[in-house]
């Protein structure tokens, strides 16, 4: 039997929106996905970007090789939530990590289901 749980990301305290601050690798980790074997996260992100000009996001999955581990996104200046993760899933204790062209500008937010197909 599959069993779904929604749960926060790893660094979101109390559920809140986690700054971007780094603009470099390694990224300001968002995420620690589960690491066992019969379970895998399915991981839901939004960026927020509170600057006056559009911002360059790159989230790390896992590593930091292009294009393997990288997916980039530009967030529109002051326009509110924009998913930059439908859904992907990642187990094996996969980092996922984040950093933007401009610091502390940028937010995310979202969510994991945690699936356990035990």
């Amino acid at each position: 039997m599959v069993a779904i749980t929604k749960q926060k990301l790893s660094e979101a305290t109390n559920g809140r929106a986690i700054k971007v601050g780094a603009t470099a690798t390694p990224g300001t980790l968002i995420h620690t996905a589960v690491n066992t074997a019969s379970i895998v996260d399915e991981v839901w992100l939004y960026a927020q970007n509170t600057s006056a000009n559009d911002v360059k996001l790159t989230l790390e999955f896992g590593g930091v090789t292009a294009p393997d581990d990288l997916v980039e996104f530009t967030v529109p200046a002051e326009d509110g939530l924009y998913l930059v993760a439908p859904g992907l899933l990642l187990d094996g204790g996969v980092l996922v990590r984040a950093f933007a062209g401009t610091i502390d500008v940028l937010t995310i937010l979202g969510y994991v289901n945690r699936i356990d197909q035990s």
